[in-house]
């Protein structure tokens, strides 16, 4: 009871933190050296044992065919810290080009100056770019496989908002989660603009696509894992249920919340309690709390 105590105590401090606080990514260094840390113990795509890379086969597909232009710096700057990534182009400003060298991002593809003007009429009006864009292919799409020793899977049933997505990607990243899994349709493509609002992370993480939820989320209990579902309607508070050594949280879209049919095949039905007047959080607000109770507990367990 302790430390339910608290935990729930951390939990409402961490809820009135600033934003920043809560999903500051590190650039200090440059991101070679951020990745790098973070490949040691959660590597995107990992072979299972006994697999050479040749032999690996991914189960999905990715969701755009042909190149995609990521644009934003942290974004580039993770594309070209990460070898799934395949790189062709890059344009940008002599100002943006001078400061990925200083974040010890070395081109090995070719490279174009460009105006910022230039730049937007590649990627439109509203994308913030600031002065960078490249030509890549999107990440091959992972499936069930690439979960082997993963301890802390975050599932999203049919959230469509690339921003809340891309957020979500950003928060497990900092949070330490093995991988974000989304379904192959009414999910997000990764394009550029889910790509821009994870800030870098897509290229962090590893972010498998399935068929189906309900089909996935029973395979991982067969393989041990605990499935836990967010509901505000929860049987009991996230913080007070005992954790398994492998657990894959649960978060439906805004509105309809986990289907019924995905919520059925789940261990435990829990709640985010808020101490405050506003009951409720949009999707990617609930995930990291739902990420920081988790880790929490993993960590005092």
């Amino acid at each position: 009871m302790g430390n339910q105590r608290r935990i729930a105590r951390q939990t409402t401090a961490f809820i009135r933190m600033r934003p920043s606080h809560v999903i500051a990514m590190p650039v200090a260094g440059g991101m070679n050296r951020v990745y790098a840390e973070r490949m040691k113990s959660h590597p995107p795509g990992k072979p299972a044992a006994g697999r050479s890379q040749r032999q690996r086969k991914h189960t999905g597909k990715p969701d755009i065919t042909g190149p995609v232009r990521l644009y934003g710096l942290h974004t580039v700057e993770a594309a070209f810290a990460n070898p799934e990534r395949k790189r062709h182009r890059l344009f940008a400003t002599a100002n943006a080009l001078r400061r990925l060298q200083e974040r010890g991002v070395s081109s090995d593809v070719p490279v174009k100056e460009a105006t910022p003007k230039a730049l937007q009429t590649m990627v439109g009006r509203d994308a913030v770019h600031q002065g960078v864009v490249l030509e890549a292919d999107p990440l091959p799409a992972y499936g069930v496989g690439e979960l082997k020793g993963a301890r802390l899977v975050l599932a999203l049933d049919q959230v469509t908002d690339p921003h809340n997505v891309g957020a979500i990607l950003r928060s497990a990243v900092a949070l330490g989660a093995d991988a974000v899994v989304t379904t192959e349709r009414h999910a997000p493509e990764e394009g550029p603009v889910l790509a821009k609002a994870a800030s870098g992370a897509l290229d962090m993480i590893r972010h498998v696509r399935v068929k189906n939820m309900a089909r996935f989320l029973e395979e991982m209990g067969a393989q041990g894992f605990q499935r836990i579902a967010l509901d505000s309607e929860g049987e009991a508070s996230l913080e007070d249920i005992p954790f398994a050594a492998n657990v894959v949280l649960v978060l439906g879209s805004e509105g309809k919340g986990v289907r019924q049919g995905v919520r059925a095949v789940c261990d435990r039905l829990a709640r985010l309690d808020m101490p405050g007047k506003i009951r409720s959080l949009n999707v990617s607000n609930a995930a990291v709390l739902a990420l920081y109770i988790a880790r929490t507990i993993i960590r005092e367990q």
